[in-house]
């Protein structure tokens, strides 16, 4: 792919000086340049988008500052570099306030410096066109198409409400169990809004030991703690303009809960160890796989928090009720898995999509997902088959079933059975109705 022209104007009255100007510039065979004399020739020719403009500060028709407003309000990313045999700092200063990128003085030595700032303005421009570049494959990347795959009436649901939730900066409040994607639909947002441009920063609350979740959240000073070595922002500060993804957001602690609502209505935080609030602007999206009204009643979420966070509501529906969903999602992760693994393309047999579409995926897409990878190692042809298709109901038996052994034991074998499979000691608290703690204790006892 051909890098795009750097284009200069130069404009400068002086014909000798305007020559030597465009001599010097174009020593350097990949810079494209064109020259006028006067400040009305250049606004005819700004619909040209120049990457820079080297200006002559006292032209015969408009003044250097009025012309460099003029630049500026048909294109701010245009450079400015003004040329002039003054040497006037409270005219520099001027200048650069109202975004002038360098002032340079006519002298014997101007040729070293107008290159060093050509050459530095360049190597930003290319940075920027990558950061561009990046920025739009991100957005097709998180479009709602490939977020949200299918075509079935609860995905077309999810997309008005995605397209809802990009038009302002109302807070979203994610539901949906385990694997249905939530993260996805809160990066599709954040990425097809206006703060697409600032970060997307996601936390999940239920894997942040709860006495360092505040400093997590809102930053430290030195020595605000024991191994505070240095001043920390949050995550607050780091999506500042951009998005701040609250997951497992019904594990934060009540106590911790009363600072995040003081920080959400003050527009503000405190980092631990400071009296002095700081301003923040980040959209929070939070997502959960817990109903925040019934810990509301159980006194485990403030209430007041929870109207606040509350805003638009989307809730995602488990795969079990997205219909051919499946099929649709087994064929793109199938395409997807060998891209990757440089596999040729498999197809779906009658017998797999029929076994596909008769299970119940506790685990949800992210169980599809491994079942499909799984099916297109172990097939030994270009069609996968219902024998290929390994679902949890099989892969979860514990072995040795008709095995004498106690309860404790057969409990222990369940916990190891779910935790191959899902690889999530609170994903596997979860679905077998325990506490984390137990699943640890449970692992220990083993050992």
């Amino acid at each position: 792919m051909n890098e795009k022209p750097f284009k200069i104007f130069v404009v400068e009255d002086n014909e000798w000086y305007n020559k030597l100007l465009v001599h010097n510039l174009s020593l350097n065979p990949d810079y494209e340049i064109e020259s006028f004399s006067t400040g009305r020739e250049l606004i005819l020719n700004l619909h040209k988008s120049p990457d820079v403009i080297t200006l002559d500060y006292r032209l015969p028709d408009i003044k250097g500052l009025e012309l460099l407003k003029k630049i500026k309000a048909v294109n701010e990313d245009i450079q400015v570099i003004l040329i002039s045999e003054q040497d006037d700092i409270e005219v520099v200063v001027e200048l650069l306030k109202h975004g002038a990128y360098d002032y340079i003085v006519k002298t014997d030595h101007i040729r070293e410096r107008l290159l060093n700032t050509v050459h530095n303005i360049r190597k930003g421009v290319r940075l920027q066109r990558e950061i561009l570049s990046l920025r739009k494959e991100v957005k097709k990347k998180y479009g709602y198409e490939n977020t949200i795959i299918g075509s079935s009436a609860a995905t077309k649901r999810i997309y008005d409400l995605i397209e809802k939730a990009t038009r302002t900066s109302i807070s979203v409040t994610i539901t949906g169990e385990t694997g249905t994607g939530k993260e996805l639909v809160a990066k599709a947002i954040h990425y097809n809004s206006k703060r697409s441009a600032k970060p997307f920063v996601a936390v999940n609350m239920a894997a942040i030991p709860r006495d360092l979740a505040e400093s997590e959240l809102f930053g430290h000073e030195k020595g605000a703690f024991t191994g505070a070595n240095i001043r920390r922002i949050g995550k607050f500060e780091e999506a500042h303009g951009g998005t701040l993804f609250l997951d497992e957001i019904a594990e934060m602690d009540i106590s911790l809960q009363a600072k995040l609502l003081r920080a959400l209505q003050e527009k503000e935080i405190v980092r631990v160890g400071s009296n002095k609030p700081v301003k923040t602007d980040c959209r929070i999206i939070v997502a959960t796989n817990k109903k925040l009204q019934d810990l509301v009643m159980e006194g485990k979420f403030r209430e007041d928090l929870y109207y606040r966070l509350f805003g638009l509501s989307v809730e995602l529906p488990p795969l079990r009720d997205r219909g051919k969903d499946i099929i649709t999602l087994s064929k793109h992760f199938i395409k997807e898995f060998c891209a990757e693994n440089d596999f040729p393309l498999k197809s779906l047999s009658k017998t797999a999509i029929d076994k596909l579409l008769s299970y119940s995926y506790p685990g949800n897409i992210r169980e599809l997902k491994s079942v499909i990878e799984l099916a297109v190692t172990v097939t030994d042809s270009d069609e996968i088959t219902a024998d290929n298709i390994i679902l949890g109901n099989e892969a979860l038996i514990p072995e040795n079933i008709d095995k004498e052994m106690t309860l404790r034991e057969y409990n222990i074998r369940i916990v190891k059975s779910y935790l191959k499979k899902y690889n999530d000691n609170n994903l596997v608290a979860d679905k077998l109705g325990i506490g984390v703690a137990t699943v640890y204790r449970m692992l220990k006892e083993e050992k």
